[in-house]
């Protein structure tokens, strides 16, 4: 399976927020994740880096 592991990175903390993503989609004041399951979560951020070996997003908050 590829799905990744989304993380918000807010100063020095990384904080896990969704598991299994299967999409994102950048949207204009953010980034809509949907996981395996369906789930669906906004975020006003934008991807900082991606980890592709470790299936890892992470994500900077955006404002």
């Amino acid at each position: 399976m590829c799905e990744a592991n989304a993380y918000l990175i807010e100063g020095n903390d990384t904080t896990l927020v969704m598991e299994s993503v299967d999409t994102i989609e950048p949207q204009e004041e953010g980034i809509q994740l949907v996981n395996i399951f369906g789930e669906q979560k906004f975020l006003n951020a934008r991807i900082d880096s991606l980890s592709l070996i470790d299936n890892k997003v992470y994500l900077r908050p955006t404002g």
